[in-house]
């Protein structure tokens, strides 16, 4: 499990594939795993394993938007129930910000990728912060500067352009 920065708070992610590692983030954030999470990329080709959108959905997806966004897309059969909650369809973002990106990068795959706090505290936006929150608990904090959102991205749906969390 890593805290890395993202567009507007830290981030806390770790592989989607790792059910172990999925339900020990939940542990700590106090967060159930029937809400889903969000997938962070760098470029759809990490997502769409995850994702099936048709071609007016993927053009859109693959579009730069004025701001960060995260969207709600059809989960394919692969993505897991620890990810999508009870939900059909999963949370995607492809990230700009250029820490996360490197991160996504590297590792050549998407990041479970949800605010770095406990359920009712709010989003840490440093590093030290995270280590306030969590201490040891977290296997390695990625410092860097977040982005300029002073909210979490918005998130909307892709088929009906719904916002279902304002950023």
């Amino acid at each position: 499990m890593i805290a890395y920065p993202t567009e507007s708070v830290y981030g806390l992610g770790c592989d989607p594939l790792n059910q172990l590692a999925v339900f020990r983030l939940l542990y700590l954030k106090q967060r159930p795993v029937e809400k889903g999470l969000i997938l962070l990329a760098s470029d759809i080709q990490q997502l769409l394993p995850f994702i099936t959108p048709n071609a007016s959905q993927l053009k859109k997806l693959t579009t730069i938007p004025d701001k960060p966004t995260t969207w709600l897309v059809p989960a394919s059969s692969l993505a897991p129930d620890w990810i999508t909650g009870r939900h059909k369809k999963l949370a995607v973002r492809i990230t700009q910000h250029k820490t996360a990106r490197a991160l996504c990068d590297a590792l050549g795959f998407p990041l479970v990728s949800t605010s770095a706090n406990r359920d009712s505290r709010p989003p840490a936006k440093t590093a030290l912060k995270v280590k306030q929150y969590f201490g040891n608990e977290i296997d390695f904090i990625l410092a860097g500067a977040t982005g300029k959102l002073d909210k979490p991205t918005e998130i909307k749906d892709l088929d009906t352009n719904q916002i279902i969390r304002p950023g």
